[in-house]
């Protein structure tokens, strides 16, 4: 028996195929698959991926509708995105859950602990003697504080505010501004169609200048610290309760927290691709089939 597990964010979409005990036999890598803000493309980017790993594995394609399979997919917890997510995939076993979720089951497995994604967006969950909570996770225009999105949004704002007078001109924000041929409509003009990701390409910008003692970038960067910290006091963990950081900031915002938060922090077990295969292969291993064969949303 084989099972699939899928992580699917703003910026990519992995896929592993693995034995029905965890072994990874094949890898691959597509485009986002956020399914919020394009159901269509993520749905195009799980087959792809899924189908990448099968050939990686050197598996027969034609097995893969009948591979367990748990998708970690951003966007999954808000509205009925999952449930119309699952009406177009084949697979005939399949759970689709949050990618935060998945992210948990692989950085803490499944004692207590919590973890805060910072990635293109941000989200966070706990899990306190069984009790699980979530944080965040409402996307881009109304959430997603602390994130590589946000941190890019706050960047263009404030190039913004500096060619009008109204914040201090530093080198980083006239680097913005000069990479838009110094004409704020080319910014505005951005964001008209720019999605979260291409927010988010500002953000490892943003902490080189913070290296460089640059005013603008270490507000920036202190708005999105002080975001963390907030959603982590929020969770109300135990004092004791390990958590983890994951995603492209965790290594960036870490390190910047207070103490109450940076001391407990610990390393993860694993990515949240190995959640995904972990959670698979526990929810899975035992299964018995529908007897139509059909399986839909399950909750585990």
């Amino acid at each position: 028996m084989m099972i699939l597990g899928v992580d699917g964010g703003g910026t990519s979409c992995r896929a592993a195929l693995a034995t029905a005990q965890s072994q990874i036999i094949g890898r691959a890598k597509a485009g986002s698959a956020n399914i919020r803000t394009d159901l269509n493309g993520a749905c195009e980017s799980i087959m792809v991926a899924v189908g990448q790993a099968f050939a990686a594995a050197g598996q027969d394609p034609a097995h893969i509708p009948d591979t367990p399979v748990v998708l970690g997919l951003a966007g999954a917890n808000i509205g009925t995105y999952a449930a119309e997510l699952r009406a177009r995939l084949p697979f005939r076993r399949c759970l689709i859950e949050s990618d935060v979720l998945i992210a948990l089951e692989g950085a803490i497995g499944a004692g207590d602990g919590a973890i805060g994604i910072l990635g293109t967006g941000s989200h966070y969950l706990a899990r306190q003697s069984g009790e699980i909570r979530r944080l965040g996770g409402w996307g881009f225009l109304l959430g997603d504080q602390g994130s590589g999105a946000r941190i890019g949004r706050d960047l263009l704002e404030e190039a913004l505010l500096a060619h009008d007078g109204i914040a201090p001109h530093t080198s980083l924000l006239d680097a913005v501004l000069a990479a838009h041929g110094n004409d704020p409509q080319a910014i505005v003009e951005f964001t008209k169609s720019a999605q979260p990701r291409d927010f988010g390409t500002f953000a490892p910008m943003v902490f080189d200048y913070l290296e460089r003692g640059d005013p603008a970038a270490d507000r920036i960067v202190e708005r999105a610290v002080s975001a963390v910290e907030a959603s982590l006091d929020a969770l109300a963990l135990a004092n004791a309760t390990p958590r983890c950081l994951l995603g492209g900031l965790a290594t960036l915002v870490g390190p910047r927290l207070p103490p109450k938060h940076r001391e407990r922090l610990v390393p993860p077990l694993q990515d949240a691709l190995g959640g995904a295969v972990s959670m698979a292969a526990r929810l899975f291993g035992l299964e018995r089939p529908l007897s139509d064969g059909k399986q839909g949303l399950m909750q585990p």
